[in-house]
């Protein structure tokens, strides 16, 4: 079973919890991404072409102090050939947000999602989600354990703990301690992105291994 790195990060304060929100610039350099080695499950995986690689093979990753700007980190999960779980919507690519509306539905044409990019990636129950200058790393297995144990987005410092689950075909995330819950989702072409005062429509613009380079805010 996986053995989270938590003495990297702590535990999280009742704060308000913020999650890939900034929109970040992109760059093609790599940047170099924090990970737990002891999160692997056994003997280094063969990379050849034959070879099954799964969510256990891949160490967890965290974001690099500070948080990450202007260069996006490499994908986490782009050799793994484990499927996903049943009940897990595929979310899989780099997307865009065109729309954003509020609760009550009304668009919000100059709120500052628009244009943001996240880039997310999934292997067996394991989801990444890179955007905003951090990475937040988990298994949606409704364990504590598993979840988020990194920084929030709004400052890259505070710490979070997040526990995430697949419910209906919906990734939901819920930050432990507070009353609140975000949402991931697809609807056609689409994905959907239901944050704190706000619901986000997405647009795919590629795979997760997509060049960032190519990719331009709007």
């Amino acid at each position: 079973m996986r053995n989270w790195d938590r003495s990297r990060v702590g535990r999280s304060e009742p704060l308000v919890f913020l999650i890939a929100l900034d929109s970040s610039a992109c760059g093609s350099e790599s940047n170099e991404v924090p990970i737990d080695e002891s999160t692997t499950s056994g003997p280094a995986v063969s990379t050849t072409t034959n070879a099954s690689v799964f969510a256990d093979d891949i160490p967890v990753a965290f974001t690099p102090e500070g948080g990450w700007s202007n260069t996006w980190p490499d994908p986490i999960l782009s050799t793994c050939t484990e499927p996903l779980v049943d009940g897990a919507p595929d979310l899989r690519g780099m997307w865009r947000v065109i729309e954003v509306t509020d609760d009550a539905g009304a668009r919000l044409p100059q709120h500052n999602a628009l244009g943001h990019f996240q880039r997310i990636e999934q292997c067996g129950d394991r989801l990444v989600v890179t955007a905003g200058g951090v990475i937040h790393d988990m298994r949606c297995d409704g364990t504590e354990a598993h979840g988020v144990h990194d920084v929030a987005e709004f400052d890259k410092r505070t710490p979070i703990d997040v526990v995430a689950t697949y419910e209906d075909a919906v990734h939901v995330l819920r930050p432990v301690g507070l009353p609140i819950e975000v949402k991931r989702w697809r609807e056609g072409e689409h994905a959907v992105w239901k944050y704190l005062g706000f619901t986000a429509r997405m647009e795919l613009v590629g795979p997760p291994e997509i060049d960032p380079a190519t990719l331009k805010e709007t």
